[in-house]
């Protein structure tokens, strides 16, 4: 039976360069990760242990895919090319091959982290998954505010991600029955620049390759 649960809440700040384009923060990810424990949850943002980003148009879909730790994400090609999925995140590194139109490829996200996924063959495509530790994670309105439902009773690390933020904001915070509200997460997205990526080897992408696909 579970115990007194209760709602975590607040708001998303977001700290900006002068004339940088505005931070989407329905792409933030706010999770809760329990200390010593396991915790069920029923309500917040849905958080699958098998998901699907599409590649179409040399695009990955979506940009920011949120699962459970241990899970699964399948990557269908539906483009009329060839596509090479990679990820050389420290906390589960993969690589997918090359492979054609109509095929999907699945990689594992064995730990709780964050996961820049890339393509080796299209320096642009660019998707994360973000494996995390429990299902109380987050549902982010455009204004910033965050709510987390059904969290029980207890003393959690609150994480706050966002692609422009560079690293994860974490804090401790302790929810009591009648839950916790009020919380103010600051996201600095200053220091945020759209650069190029390596490939899986390691070097700069050919300047021609992406078109010859």
């Amino acid at each position: 039976m579970l115990g007194a649960q209760g709602v975590v809440s607040g708001q998303i700040a977001v700290v900006e360069r002068q004339g940088a384009g505005r931070t989407d923060l329905r792409s933030a990810v706010i999770y809760l990760e329990p200390r010593g424990r396991n915790v069920q949850a029923s309500g917040g943002r849905p958080t699958p242990r098998e998901a699907v980003i599409a590649m179409t148009g040399r695009e990955f879909v979506p940009h920011v895919r949120v699962i459970l730790a241990g899970g699964t994400v399948a990557f269908p090609n539906q483009d009329p090319f060839s596509h090479n999925v990679f990820s050389n995140a420290e906390a589960g590194p993969f690589d997918l091959g090359l492979y054609r139109r109509s095929a999907s490829r699945s990689a594992n996200f064995p730990r709780a982290g964050i996961y820049p996924i890339y393509c080796n063959i299209h320096s642009r495509m660019v998707s994360f998954v973000i494996a995390v530790p429990s299902p109380l994670v987050a549902v982010v309105a455009a204004d910033g505010r965050f709510t987390i439902p059904d969290v029980p009773e207890g003393t959690y690390l609150l994480h706050a991600w966002h692609e422009r933020a560079g690293a994860r904001v974490t804090r401790e915070v302790a929810v009591s029955a009648a839950g916790l509200s009020g919380q103010r997460i600051v996201l600095d997205t200053r220091a945020y620049v759209a650069g190029p990526h390596l490939n899986k080897f390691g070097l700069p992408y050919a300047a021609t390759r992406e078109d010859r696909y």
